[in-house]
């Protein structure tokens, strides 16, 4: 049963792409890196953005609006709008993303997602690479889960492959407060630069005002592979 969702959830994710919905790079629930397995409802949209600032000047600007589709499966569907600077560069970006749930998460109970994306510098025009991985859920109690990614991402600039991991956890210690924490890395072919393997972390306070509505603020180190600390401010908006 499991193998026939994971196939459905595949063709539906490879039928967007040739519908050129979904061009199959690993990004999750606002600013945080760490997915979790679930998605929302068919009809169901968002958009998460966020602004990001590191102690060596560099700096990002991104704006992602996301919709659930049904293409036989819940498939959720979206893109991701990127301005950033890194040293006295700037550069813009856009990534297209989808994702689906095969196994739904529950209390004691595992979940399982499949997702992908693409990306392309908007400068140039160039492809710049592309991700596929598998969030898992363990929903250890109502206030408390943990997820872990698996996969890989292809650097289509450096024409490198590298594998990518990570683990994170949420904790919604208070109403409407909630603890989020990741670590998570790629690992593949040495660098000139060791930081762009050194693991990446991130620890932020999530404010739920209401249902539709988060505010994250965020610490992190080398989140962008450059060995600087960081600083995150994010909005989610659920409709």
């Amino acid at each position: 049963m499991i193998g026939v969702e994971i196939l459905r959830a595949l063709c539906a994710l490879v039928g967007a792409a040739a519908a050129g919905l979904l061009p199959l790079h690993a990004h999750a629930a606002g600013a945080y890196s760490v997915d979790d397995s679930e998605i929302d409802r068919p009809g169901a949209c968002k958009v998460e953005s966020w602004v990001s600032s590191a102690t060596n000047h560099d700096f990002s600007a991104i704006a992602a609006p996301a919709c659930v589709v049904s293409l036989g499966v819940p498939v959720e569907i979206g893109g991701q709008l990127q301005r950033s600077r890194k040293g006295d560069q700037w550069s813009s970006g856009a990534t297209a993303k989808g994702k689906a749930n095969i196994l739904p998460a529950g209390t004691g109970k595992v979940g399982i997602g499949i997702a992908g994306s693409a990306g392309w510098d908007l400068g140039t025009g160039a492809f710049t690479g592309h991700t596929l991985y598998v969030p898992v859920t363990f929903q250890l109690r109502d206030d408390v889960r943990v997820n872990l990614n698996g996969g890989w991402q292809y650097d289509a600039v450096a024409r490198v492959s590298y594998a990518y991991w990570g683990a994170g956890f949420e904790w919604n210690f208070m109403k409407p407060l909630t603890l989020i924490g990741e670590v998570y890395g790629f690992s593949g072919p040495s660098q000139e630069v060791r930081s762009l393997t050194d693991p990446r972390a991130q620890l932020g306070l999530r404010i739920t005002p209401v249902e539709a509505i988060d505010l994250d603020l965020i610490y992190g180190h080398n989140i962008g592979g450059e060995n600087a600390h960081w600083l995150t401010l994010g909005v989610n908006l659920r409709f």
